[in-house]
C-alpha cells in the first residue's frame, strides 16, 4: 500500500519521512491541495532506478543498431573482455 502524506506532514516530519523512506525502500508520495504533488525515495532506490533506466536507453539503442544492420561481437569475446576489465581493477 503506498504511504501518501499531504506536503503539511512532510513539513512538520521531514526526520520521519526521510526514516521511513530509508527503512522501507520504498517511497512516500506527498499530496498538494489535494493532488499528488512530489514523490520522495531513498537515495539509493533512486540511483537503482537511474541506472536502470540507464540501461534500458542502452539497450534501446543496440536495438536499434542490430536493426540497422550493424555487426555485433561474440558473447565470450565480450565477456572476456569484461572479466579482464573487472578483475584488472579489482
Amino acid at each position: 500500500m503506498p504511504e501518501i502524506k499531504p506536503i503539511s506532514y512532510l513539513r512538520t516530519n521531514a526526520n520521519e519521512v526521510s526514516d521511513f523512506c530509508r527503512k522501507t525502500r520504498e517511497p512516500m508520495f506527498i499530496t498538494r491541495n489535494g493532488s499528488g504533488d512530489m514523490v520522495i525515495l531513498n537515495i539509493g532506490e533512486y540511483e537503482r532506478l537511474m541506472g536502470k533506466l540507464d540501461l534500458f536507453h542502452k539497450l534501446e539503442a543496440a536495438e536499434r543498431e542490430i536493426l540497422s544492420g550493424a555487426k555485433g561481437e561474440e558473447f565470450d569475446a565480450v565477456a572476456e573482455e569484461m572479466r579482464s576489465y573487472v578483475h584488472g581493477k579489482l
